[in-house]
Formats: structure tokens, C-alpha cells, sequence
């Protein structure tokens, strides 16, 4: 039976969902000790590694817990009561799953160990935040962290020191906080392995296969040798993976996975320049909302909001100016309006992208006839009132000169006022 991961939300059509937990009771005496026999499928939903929850009901209920992940066993001390598990269950989720802001389980944990920091990012609205250390749990994280950081090989003394720990993790029983853990790294079945259960196998064809099969919430965790690159290999490396999913047909729907991969490499704000030259052509208008749900989660994060939708306005001035400029540069109006309308770009980004004429992806004559040709909807833009934009089918733009407005120039920027 499916519940709701958030229990607080009553709502029967609540997407976000997971099993009940199934508590089964073994041993007498001393020896009793309650197995949680669906721990995986549960942590599975909660896109945790299934030790995080059994390891939490350890602190709780102040039992030892075993993590046997190779046997996909997962057990506490003593004798519990599925209801009793299912309601301390809800302050795991509540502490460690939640988004704060939105109370959306869509969230990732990243561990900076040196700093003995956790991150929790929300893939739904973009919130970005620190995890309260004050639980028993933070220090398990921290040593153990959702990434399976220690299969990692490192360098010098320490590096070695690194990997030989991770040689007796995956080897055997380990002690922390005084708790007997079986942790099994290296496990997998008929070739395969839960993400929290990589394989030390670090060749490229099975980095390659981990990365495609991983979530996007898991890949926003992935830590990888791409983030030495340069900027420019990590944006070849951006464009050849959604080229293939154009190819395969699989954009749509996969908005979250194609985000994710964009943070991963560092360049979530010049993929949307990226997508814009992969995505679309002189059917410029219809793609627009063909895609609207893949560039909004782009240009609707407030971390990289104003960037995303500058770097999208240069690809739209190389889709008008440079490779169809017979068939849209008529079009200009039109498109900007649809843009606007669709959400890709706020009022002030297209005000800022009109006054300042850059000359780094087109000619500033280019730039200058794209901006002529935008002068209505600009005029428009600037005199609307908000009620106006729910009757933007109505409205008639005019050919008036737009009122002038000077801008300071930058290295790669012209004052339009100067052409």
C-alpha cells in the first residue's frame, strides 16, 4: 500500500508517494531485532540510500543498527512496531527530505566534508540550503556520503589512506558511532547496482553507464573528472548529451535529467544558448511552446535566473541574425512576444537585452536591425500595464520609436544610442 511521503499532506492525489513500512519481527531475548524487509523500495521513493532512514531510527530509538546492503537486509535492535517506525520515518523525511521552502521531496544531499557541511538543493523551486547538524545522522552522513565518495582513488599519502579504508568498508563489518555496519560498496546483481551501491569499477564505460542510469536528483550528486575541464569541453560535453536525446526523441520529459546534467558540468546558465541553437530553427514560434517546460526550469531557477535568460536572448539574436535571418528576422515581434508570453524571459532581462547591444555572437549592424525590428513590442513593453498581458492577442503594436534609454557600456556591450 502507496502512502504519501509527506504525511502532513492529506491531498489523495499527491503525487509523491511510497510504500508502507513492513516491520518484521526475529530472535528472542537479547537477540530480537526488527527487520524493516522493504527499506530499499522505501528509501527508493525518498531518493536516499537506504541506510540514511535505518541509521536514523537507530538515533531515535537509540538501538544499533546492520546495513547490509549486499543481502538487502536492514535491521534495528529490538522489538518495533511498523506504526511506531512509519511516525519516526516522518521526521527523517521531514529533516531530510523536505524541501524547507516548498515541502517538495524532489531534493538532492551533498556532502563538503572539509567544511563538514551538507547542502540540500530542491529540483523543484530552486531552493539551496544547509542541513542542521545538531541530529546524531549528520555525522553519518558526513562520513558516509550519498556519492560513495570513499571508492573514489585519491592521491599522495592521503589518497591512499582513503583508499584503503574504502579496501576494509567493502571488505567487511565496520564500527560507527559504536553501531555494527555491514557496508557492501562493491555489490551488484546480474550487472547492475542500486546508486548508493556503486562498483569501484572507475573505466569510462562504466562511469558512462552509471551516469545514464542514475536519476536526476543522483546526478546533481555525481562527482566526476568533467568538473577539471575547461569550460568549453564541459559545454561540448553538455550539447553532445542532449543532442542525443533530441535524437532519441526524448527531450520531452526529460527536463529534470537535462537541468541536472547542466549543474553537474557547471554551465546551467549558457545551456540555455546551448539549447536554443540545438532546439530550434525557422519554426521558431511552435517550438517555443513545444519546449516551454525544459527552458522554463532553466530560467525559472532563482539561482541562475538572470544569466540563463541573457545567455537564451544571445541565442535567440544567432537564431534571427546568423542562421535563419530570412525566415524570422521578420519575425522578431512575434517572437519576442511568444517568449514573453511563454515565460522564458521577464520584462526586465528583455529591457536589458534591448538597450545593451553586445557584439561577442553577431555583428552590431545585425544586433541593431534585430533591435529595429523590435521597437514595437519593446514600446509596448515598456507602457503595458500587468492587466494588458492577459489581452496580449488584442493588442496592435505601433510603429513609434520606443522613448530612448542610455546604458553604460561593458567590454563585449555597445550603448545602442552610439550605433
Amino acid at each position: 500500500m502507496s502512502i504519501n511521503i509527506n504525511r502532513a499532506n492529506n491531498d489523495p492525489y499527491y503525487r509523491y508517494k511510497m510504500p508502507r513500512i513492513i516491520a518484521k519481527v526475529e530472535g528472542k531475548g537479547n537477540g530480537i531485532k526488527t527487520v524493516i524487509v522493504n527499506m530499499t523500495e522505501i528509501a527508493k521513493s525518498l531518493q536516499r540510500p537506504p541506510s540514511y532512514p535505518t541509521k536514523y531510527f537507530g538515533c531515535e530509538l537509540g538501538a544499533q543498527t546492520q546495513l547490509d546492503s549486499k543481502n538487502d537486509r536492514y535491521i534495528v535492535n529490538g522489538s518495533h512496531d511498523g506504526s511506531k517506525l512509519q511516525e519516526i520515518l516522518d521526521g527523517f523525511i521531514k529533516k531530510f527530505v523536505l524541501c524547507p521552502e516548498c515541502e517538495n521531496p524532489e531534493t538532492d544531499l551533498s556532502v563538503d566534508s572539509r567544511k563538514e557541511k551538507i547542502k540540500t538543493s530542491c529540483l523543484a523551486c530552486g531552493y539551496h540550503g544547509l542541513i542542521d547538524l545538531r541530529h546524531k545522522l549528520s555525522t553519518f552522513i558526513l562520513k558516509y556520503p550519498p556519492n560513495s565518495e570513499s571508492t573514489k582513488k585519491g592521491k599522495g599519502k592521503k589518497g591512499r589512506n582513503e583508499k584503503k579504508a574504502a579496501s576494509k568498508t567493502s571488505a567487511g563489518t565496520t564500527s560507527i558511532d559504536n553501531a555494527p555496519v555491514n557496508v557492501s560498496i562493491n555489490t551488484s546483481v546480474n550487472g547492475h547496482s542500486d546508486r548508493d551501491d556503486w562498483s569501484a569499477d572507475t573505466s569510462e564505460a562504466a562511469v558512462k553507464e552509471r551516469m545514464e542510469n542514475l536519476s536526476a536528483a543522483a546526478k546533481g550528486l555525481t562527482l566526476s573528472d568533467d568538473l577539471e575541464r575547461s569550460e568549453k569541453e564541459r559545454l561540448d560535453i553538455f550539447y553532445t548529451y542532449a543532442e542525443k536525446l533530441k535524437k532519441e526523441n526524448k527531450i520531452i520529459g526529460k527536463e529534470n535529467n537535462i537541468f541536472a546534467e547542466a549543474e553537474r558540468l557547471d554551465v546551467p546558465e549558457k545551456a540555455t544558448l546551448i539549447l536554443c541553437e540545438l532546439l530550434f530553427n525557422a519554426d521558431f514560434i511552435s517550438q517555443i511552446k513545444l519546449y516551454r517546460q525544459l527552458f522554463v526550469r532553466f530560467v525559472g531557477d532563482r539561482k541562475y535566473a538572470k544569466k540563463c535568460q541573457r545567455y537564451l536572448m544571445n541565442g535567440f539574436e544567432i537564431l534571427v541574425g546568423k542562421s535563419y535571418p530570412q525566415e524570422l528576422m521578420s519575425k522578431v515581434t512575434q517572437i519576442l512576444h511568444t517568449l514573453y508570453d511563454q515565460d522564458y524571459v521577464e520584462e526586465e532581462s528583455l529591457l536589458h537585452w534591448y538597450t545593451k547591444l553586445s557584439k561577442k555572437y553577431i555583428s552590431k549592424e545585425v544586433g541593431a536591425e534585430i533591435r529595429q525590428k523590435a521597437e514595437p513590442f519593446i514600446k509596448w513593453l515598456k507602457e503595458a500595464e500587468e492587466e494588458s498581458a492577459e489581452e496580449e492577442d488584442d493588442i496592435v503594436y505601433s510603429n513609434e520609436v520606443p522613448e530612448e534609454k542610455k546604458v553604460e557600456e561593458d567590454d563585449n556591450d555597445i550603448d545602442i544610442d552610439n550605433i
